[in-house]
């Protein structure tokens, strides 16, 4: 082998072990670091009446638990000191048959303040294994049979021991920090279980029963998967905000770039954070948030951290969106 040769065959080989070594710390960071560097996503909505108080709304989604995550579970606990007067939860928060110990121990500090939550299909549904290019090349050839999660139980404690509201394809009226509010939600639109045909029957009794109609009234939607169809109709509605979760914000990202994929039919640009959704001449804010969490088959973040959205409503005319981490 000639010297020239050899050296080529050595810069090749330098450079094989050089990707190998990165690609082995990036994805020991993704896996072992970024899915643990929990962070709070701070937003402003200025869509409270004139004169109303400022209400801080914590806005949790995704954490599809196991048992063991204790180090998610403790983060999630110290969300209280940040005094939300309302949690809205987006769904998917187990991630394990006996997910449930996981949440019970995350949550416990949230008894007794208000809030509302929809399911994802991980709250029916346990996680299997799927091949990750299903997300870039979607097909429904695949059959899976995951175990069935006590969706009961958990419905049980978020009703009866923290004192939350389901917004499964109803609706629901609040009084939150002196302000009226409107809230209504569908069931995971991702495996279609949204019921958007229900949803004017349900707001028309709420209103017709509701003796606060004088009252300035904010209007709020809550979905699992942000699909155009459920944002659409929540817009019509008249929502002022929506808040979902389900997308990860793409999970595994490319630093400056929008989310690979969002897992829905919503613009990738639009997959994590606070935007505007426009139909048919209204505009709503949409908070979608990255969640806590991912599948226990797929433990990986990269440039994308897992959050938690600390989103205060405002009567005053900020700007929309005062965008921190902490």
């Amino acid at each position: 082998m000639s010297v020239a040769r050899g050296r080529a065959v050595s810069n090749t080989a330098t450079a094989l072990g050089v990707v190998a070594a990165v690609g082995v710390a990036t994805f020991a960071w993704a896996s072992l670091g970024e899915r643990n560097r929990f962070v709070v996503r701070h937003e402003t909505l200025p869509i409270l009446p004139v004169g109303a108080a400022p209400v801080r709304i914590l806005h949790l989604s995704d954490a599809h638990m196991a048992p063991w995550q204790s180090l998610k579970q403790n983060w999630i606990r110290t969300l209280v000191d940040l005094e939300p007067d309302l949690v809205i939860d987006t769904g998917d928060n187990l991630g394990h048959a006996d997910g449930l110990d996981g949440i019970r121990r995350a949550f416990e500090p949230f008894a007794g303040i208000p809030g509302v939550y929809v399911n994802g299909s991980n709250d029916y549904y346990g996680p299997v294994f799927k091949n990750p290019f299903n997300y870039f090349f979607p097909t429904r050839t695949h059959r899976y049979e995951p175990a069935d999660l006590d969706t009961d139980a958990l419905e049980s404690f978020f009703d009866d021991e923290l004192g939350w509201h389901s917004l499964n394809n109803a609706a629901l009226a609040l009084d939150v920090g002196g302000t009226h509010f409107e809230f209504f939600g569908v069931n995971d639109a991702h495996r279609r279980w949204d019921r958007l045909d229900l949803l004017p029957g349900a707001i028309d009794e709420l209103r017709e029963g509701d003796d606060s109609l004088d009252l300035d009234t904010v209007t709020i939607g809550v979905t699992h998967a942000p699909y155009r169809r459920v944002l659409d109709t929540f817009v019509t509605a008249g929502a002022s905000a929506i808040f979902a979760g389900h997308t990860h914000g793409g999970q595994v990202r490319i630093p400056g770039l929008p989310a690979l994929v969002s897992n829905c039919d919503i613009p990738r640009e639009q997959a994590q954070g606070l935007s505007r959704w426009r139909h048919a001449g209204r505009t709503a804010w949409l908070n979608v948030s990255a969640g806590l969490g991912t599948s226990i088959y797929a433990p990986v973040r990269f440039a994308c951290p897992p959050e938690a959205v600390l989103v205060t409503l405002t009567a005053a005319d900020m700007a929309h969106s005062d965008i921190g981490y902490s």
